[in-house]
């Protein structure tokens, strides 16, 4: 699995590093927009941000503590949610568990529990009898588990998964689409900045997701305002 990968010509990326910012990030270089936005699930203000990433995903793992902060620190200003890569297709073992966490949800719990089982535990939670093993464990009962993992809901969205990495032209992880239109990635921001480091990449994501945030919160602000300023007609005469 090519972990760190975003969909975006390589050709696009030299051409734009002499003016990449991860503060003032440029499209074709620490973000691209995609030709298709996707619609969101917010309301108001807020800004939808999805990661797309794999449990055992070492990239992922390694972003897992800046992003839950920088996610802490935006508040109410976004709507986070995650998206597992199916990677063995619709039966895949690891976006079946995160489906149903999130579908207790457990998921934020949780995820940290499964992170460190893979990448500290050295455990291999990558078949089904594994992670139904693992589950009790947690604390979590296995019944009400086996409930959720079993329901409609979850085996939907798990056959469904592969079509939504396609609408949002997701190929590898970690990935995060801001807006439903802007979508970055570590592997994009390193590329587009060369002189970060394994150390200093991710506070650069955590910057260019503010901006883009920031982007798209203006954005949001400029559309409704004609609305709102739109004067009311009066009656002939009056």
């Amino acid at each position: 699995m090519r972990f760190l990968r975003i969909a975006l010509a390589v050709a696009s990326l030299v051409a734009t590093t002499a003016f990449a910012s991860p503060a003032d990030p440029k499209d074709g270089a620490e973000f691209v927009t995609l030709a298709s936005p996707q619609p969101t699930k917010t309301v108001g203000k807020k800004v939808e941000v999805i990661e797309f990433f794999m449990y055992h995903c070492p990239a992922c793992n390694a972003l897992e503590p800046h992003l839950a902060d920088w996610v802490k620190k935006q508040g109410d200003n976004i709507v986070f949610r995650r998206v597992h890569f199916p990677v063995s297709g619709p039966t895949d073992p690891e976006a079946h568990l995160h489906l149903t966490l999130e579908a207790m949800g457990k998921s934020e719990e949780m995820n940290p529990k499964v992170f460190r089982a893979f990448h500290v535990e050295r455990l291999r939670l990558n078949k089904d009898d594994a992670i139904l093993d693992w589950v009790p464990k947690q604390g979590i009962d296995k019944a009400k588990f086996m409930e959720y993992w079993n329901s409609f809901g979850v085996l939907t969205k798990l056959k469904g998964a592969e079509q939504v990495m396609r609408n949002y032209k997701i190929d590898g992880a970690p990935s995060l689409v801001i807006d439903g239109r802007f979508l970055t990635s570590p592997a994009a921001i390193g590329g587009a900045n060369p002189g970060l480091t394994n150390a200093t990449v991710y506070p650069a994501v955590q910057q260019t997701l503010d901006a883009l945030v920031a982007r798209a919160q203006k954005e949001k602000a400029g559309a409704a305002a004609p609305a709102a300023a739109k004067p009311v007609a009066k009656p002939a005469g009056k």
